[in-house]
């Protein structure tokens, strides 16, 4: 089974919105593999460190909220 990366993003950014904390962090809970792969398209900043939690960009913040309610509201 061939896997699209882009859509396991998209979900993992939604559920990253999940544990919004401190208006922009969230728990770091996700693979680090996606977690650099959302560093790369500007979504988060650089994960890498000791912190438990990321912070979303703007632009990463906006589009969690976006993905977290299409693909989880009722």
């Amino acid at each position: 089974m061939q896997i699209d990366e882009d859509k396991i993003d998209e979900a993992a950014l939604a559920l990253l919105y999940l544990t919004l904390h401190d208006k922009f962090r969230a728990w770091k809970q996700i693979d680090w593999e996606i977690t650099d792969r959302l560093f790369e398209k500007g979504f988060i900043y650089d994960p890498k460190g000791k912190t438990k939690s990321v912070c979303f960009t703007d632009e990463g913040l906006a589009k969690s909220e976006e993905l977290f309610k299409k693909l989880f509201a009722k």
